[in-house]
């Protein structure tokens, strides 16, 4: 097996561990004051439709793998690692300091970035289409749940929150496998040539996913859970019904989107709803400029890093 396919296999392993720790406290953050899930059953749910959703659309993992750019062509493949190795560089500093951003993001710029600096072809208009559904999907995250909030107020009984809670988690993380879930997928296609999403490579990226989802969890979901808002189990709910509801959208188009984000966008559109004043702003911000920092800060450390390593391996 070539130097480079080995490489970027296991980069791509490790990419999905990096995944699991950024997004999945992230997913389970939304329900952890309510008992009807414990994390662990939460972490398998996720394992599992991690590994069987892309066997019925894998359209997002497409997106990364041939409309960003091409790597199909002589250094794709290492351009594709050092993409990767920014992303997570970027992005494992970010979850050490517990500030959830988004490895959709993160990977969106490295691979713009690498495609550049190795010379790769880039479509600019693609990428600035997969900027424009990001920046949507926390908008349309938190007016969706500014709506759902609304309802429930008037219409739901407290008795009836853990049903809406399993409901709206079902819904994000069957939303999660069919959108940016697949990222993970697609940089085990660039390494092994291949279109399909065959099932064992699938259970392989889901295991590893649920792997960093066990370690991540503390970080990553204690930020979205307690600091964004004065959280109370009816937020859970709405973040996790809007967030789903968005990228489910997003997914249908092939856009792949942040379910952090959405999250995040969820939860204050469910925060204002009973008052500006429940959102933690600061926390808020600090969260927003994570974001904007996360793909100029992975795009200029891929182009960089691929423009140096084509310089010594050419």
């Amino acid at each position: 097996m070539p130097a480079d396919v080995v490489v970027l296999v296991a980069v791509a392993g490790l990419f999905a561990i990096v995944s699991g720790m950024n997004d999945g406290g992230a997913l389970l953050a939304t329900g952890l004051k309510l008992p009807a899930m414990r994390p662990v059953t939460g972490i398998l749910a996720m394992v599992v439709m991690i590994a069987l959703v892309p066997l019925a659309t894998h359209q997002v993992a497409l997106t990364f793998v041939n409309r960003l750019a091409s790597f199909d062509g002589p250094g794709g493949r290492a351009a594709t690692s050092i993409a990767v190795l920014s992303a997570m560089a970027v992005v494992t500093f970010l979850t050490m300091k517990g500030r959830p951003t988004s490895l959709t993001l993160a990977l969106v710029g490295g691979l713009t970035g690498a495609g550049l600096g190795w010379g790769l072809p880039v479509s600019g208009p693609y990428v600035a289409l997969v900027l424009a559904f990001g920046l949507a999907a926390p908008i349309v995250g938190g007016l969706v749940a500014w709506a759902v909030t609304t309802l429930v107020v008037r219409f739901a009984s407290a008795d009836r929150l853990s049903g809406l809670h399993r409901a709206g988690f079902v819904v994000q993380i069957v939303a999660y496998a069919a959108n940016d879930g697949q990222k993970m997928l697609a940089i085990f296609m660039i390494a092994l040539s291949f279109s399909d999403a065959p099932l064992p490579y699938t259970t392989l990226t889901a295991v590893l996913f649920g792997l960093g989802a066990m370690y991540g969890l503390p970080k990553a979901g204690r930020t979205l859970s307690r600091e964004i808002i004065a959280f109370r189990p009816l937020h859970g709910v709405a973040a996790e019904l809007s967030a789903g509801s968005a990228v489910l959208g997003c997914s249908a188009v092939g856009m792949p989107v942040s379910m952090t984000q959405a999250i995040a966008g969820g939860l204050i559109g469910a925060g204002v709803v009973r008052g500006s004043g429940r959102v933690r702003w600061y926390a808020a911000v600090k969260i927003v400029v994570a974001w904007l920092l996360t793909l100029p800060a992975s795009g200029v450390l891929g182009a960089v890093a691929a423009y140096a390593g084509k310089g010594v391996m050419m």
